[in-house]
């Protein structure tokens, strides 16, 4: 099932934004064989979410006839996708140029930090370093505080493998209708960066400063944030809108306080937040979500890992699965007809070696051969 069932994508194993773009490939029915290395045969375990839906080989890309082997598979994929440093993969033999050769109509997926080219672009990094040039990360924390590292959500995630799915996705449409295949330079500065789009407009408008917590979404407005009840948990608000903010003061019982009546002069944002604070603090989480959630008051309590499977919400939509015991979130989005499934567990490395040659056009001998040579 899944909206890309019958497109056939090469991953050559890799961590974070690689596995991620193929999971999400997968996730939506596409035929993903990840080329893990024959050292790392048998490793792996269900807990690595990120490989889920997809099919392992273990091939040694030392060994000509392992590089080969990839090449036939090549020869009859839609897409390849990889993440190692610029050169690496044509160091191995398997660059853009050979593999086009191979498959005119390949799109050749490149996942990196930096980029296949610029100053940076053969240094180390992660994630914090990629949104750092772009300033994402400047612009996430509190005031006077240092910078907070959004986990590795913005540039791994959201502005790297979410990035090449989706460009995956439109070089396989563009390549089905010129016959022609291409190279995808995903980085995660460019993804950070594109992240970002809106607030390069507010600043543009002159409403978006450089500073920390000085913004309407940044955590400055009083309609606009996270407050701590008095169960030392923690609720989310964000009544923007008028209508909503006016809900929200109903809600707390500040209709009649006249100082709340200025929402948008921002001269006034830190002491209507301590007062919002203090009134959020005379009741606990769930009190709050009692009184506001499902209202207009543009309200959610924050959840831990724990608990956010059991919210009713997350519940009824099915937002989170348990698959051989793991907990874990479903595929999204959804589709009305060619609804996405989880279908396999992640699998160990090298698990599927005979199946997957087999259905992609080996026969027995050349499996056997190859097993013979060392390159599976």
């Amino acid at each position: 099932m899944g909206p890309l069932q019958g497109v056939k994508i090469v991953e050559i194993a890799g961590i974070g934004p690689g596995p991620y773009c193929a999971m999400m490939l997968a996730d939506m029915g596409a035929d993903v064989i990840r080329v893990d290395r024959k050292a790392a045969a048998g490793s792996g375990s269900k807990h690595e979410i990120l490989n889920r839906n997809r099919r392992s080989i273990a091939v040694d890309l030392k060994n000509p006839e392992g590089v080969e082997t990839v090449l036939k598979l090549i020869e009859e994929a839609d897409g390849l996708i990889e993440g190692f440093r610029p050169g690496v993969m044509e160091r191995l033999g398997l660059g853009p140029d050979v593999c086009l050769e191979r498959n005119s109509k390949l799109v050749f997926g490149r996942m990196t930090g930096w980029g296949q080219f610029g100053p940076l672009a053969h240094a180390a990094g992660h994630d914090q370093n990629y949104i750092a040039i772009t300033g994402t990360l400047n612009a996430i924390g509190r005031k006077g505080e240092r910078p907070v590292v959004p986990l590795n959500l913005v540039g791994d995630f959201g502005g790297g493998g979410m990035m090449l799915a989706f460009g995956m996705a439109c070089g396989i449409i563009e390549a089905r209708s010129s016959g022609k295949g291409q190279v995808i330079d995903a980085a995660m500065t460019d993804g950070a960066a594109v992240l970002s789009s809106m607030m390069w407009g507010f600043r543009s408008a002159g409403i978006w400063t450089n500073e920390a917590e000085d913004n309407m979404l940044d955590g400055a407005a009083h309609f606009y944030d996270t407050y701590e009840c008095s169960d030392g948990k923690y609720v989310s608000i964000g009544s923007i809108e008028p209508q909503f903010y006016a809900l929200l003061r109903e809600k707390t019982g500040l209709t009649d306080d006249a100082d709340f009546d200025a929402q948008m002069d921002k001269s006034k944002w830190p002491e209507l937040k301590a007062k919002l604070g203090a009134v959020l603090k005379t009741k606990t989480r769930d009190e709050w979500t009692e009184i506001m959630e499902g209202t207009d008051v543009c309200f959610a309590p924050i959840l831990s890992w724990d608990e956010a499977p059991d919210h009713p919400h997350n519940k009824e939509r099915g937002t989170f699965v348990e698959i051989d015991g793991v907990m874990q979130p479903a595929p999204a989005p959804r589709f009305s007809r060619t609804a996405p499934e989880i279908s396999r567990a992640p699998t160990v490395a090298g698990a599927d070696n005979d199946e997957v040659l087999s259905d992609w056009g080996f026969s027995a001998d050349a499996i056997e051969a190859l097993k013979g040579s060392g390159a599976i």
